[in-house]
């Protein structure tokens, strides 16, 4: 294999494949790229056999060939260069990946293409078309509730229930929930519930460039296209909670409030709160908002008071600071709105304007408050 490339263009299509390199594996193989040239145009791959991303990029050909070359020393010498002309040829005999710039000259240990895995974009039933921002604002909204739990496997992706006309995601784990349906696609051809790993769409966050976008799926894989990339992610097999079964439908209790103020108010009362619990308490009369927080075993405590708009009875009820904090951190309308029903009971927080074609709420389980 040799070609010529410039270092900055190499440098875009090495960033979008290296969130999918594993640092260490049990297969020593896929802690590389894998480089395929033919004629023009280099694809590049990575994989950690869950997921997988391939790009391609026009360079100037000389001699086709494939070869595995070490992502980490290869990514992080591309990123010390100057914006400079590289030249990469292989020599089979001695293993070895030389890239040449007019001032120097780097030799990587490769391995053999043929130890690398095959990565094929699989045959499915119809594609689902996304604009960009919006494919963005649904992973953004909804990833930053995945569970880490490994022993809830269903509940470590965002579940996406495809619609006619309609897509909807969800994402829970087990103390917040965020749902949010969209209107802003084409007509699905394809009607079904997938579960997508978190870690598929964090990676296709940060290498989404191109304006548009589109989705398929098969039995077990979504294929995500987007320009000259191509996103490939294994499904999570499991059965989705029933998530519709605690999302309360008689929160009476209204608090309108302006969601910059706080989130700041929570931010600072976070810092007295437990390092343990994070525990706030929202303390709730006619038209005021009391954040308070204390923390028994170092002797502080914090309050503030907010104004809102609130003229339901009033009422004590406890929350997780940090959840507080990601919820509203995620929402980019300048009110929020909280229904409550008692202290024990879910809280759901909506923006007050919800966006053209949008319908978003998130739910967050109270703590029990100490007395």
């Amino acid at each position: 294999m040799k070609l010529s490339v410039a270092s900055s263009e190499l440098l875009k299509a090495l960033t979008k494949a290296s969130g999918v390199v594993p640092s260490r594996s049990t297969l020593p193989i896929l802690e590389n790229y894998l480089f395929d040239l033919s004629r023009d145009n280099l694809k590049i791959t990575a994989t950690d056999l869950e997921v997988s991303i391939t790009t391609s990029l026009i360079v100037k050909g000389e001699e086709n060939g494939k070869v595995a070359i070490p992502a980490k020393r290869l990514i992080e010498t591309i990123r010390a260069l100057p914006a400079t002309d590289l030249i990469f040829s292989t020599d089979i005999g001695s293993k070895k990946v030389t890239m040449t710039t007019k001032n120097g000259e780097y030799r990587l240990a490769s391995e053999s293409s043929e130890d690398y895995p095959v990565v094929s974009v699989p045959k499915t039933d119809g594609e689902l078309a996304l604009e960009r921002d919006d494919l963005m604002r649904i992973i953004n909204q909804t990833a930053f509730a995945v569970s880490t739990d490994e022993l809830r496997p269903a509940m470590m992706g965002v579940l996406f229930q495809i619609k006619r006309g309609e897509i909807r995601a969800v994402a829970t784990d087990g103390h917040r929930l965020v749902r949010i349906a969209s209107s802003a696609i084409s007509s699905a051809k394809i009607e079904r519930d997938v579960i997508i790993p978190a870690k598929a769409l964090n990676i296709l966050a940060k290498s989404l460039e191109e304006k548009s976008s589109s989705i398929s799926i098969d039995e077990s894989q979504a294929v995500f296209n987007f320009g000259s990339t191509v996103l490939i992610s294994r499904l999570i097999a499991e059965k989705y909670p029933n998530y519709e079964s605690v999302i309360p439908n008689d929160n009476d209790k209204q608090l309108l409030v302006n969601k910059n103020e706080l989130l700041q108010s929570v931010r600072r009362i976070a810092l007295y709160a437990s390092s343990t619990t994070h525990q706030i308490r929202f303390s709730l009369k006619k038209n005021s908002l009391t954040l308070s927080s204390e923390d028994i075993d170092f002797g502080s405590e914090a309050s503030e008071n907010l104004t809102c708009d609130y003229s339901a009875e009033g009422m004590d009820i406890g929350f997780n600071a940090n959840y507080v904090v990601d919820m509203l951190s995620h929402l980019d309308m300048d009110e929020v709105i909280f229904l409550f029903s008692t202290p024990t009971r879910a809280g759901i927080v909506k923006p007050a304007k919800q966006k053209e074609g949008e319908d978003l709420l998130m739910l967050v389980m109270p703590v029990r408050l100490n007395t």
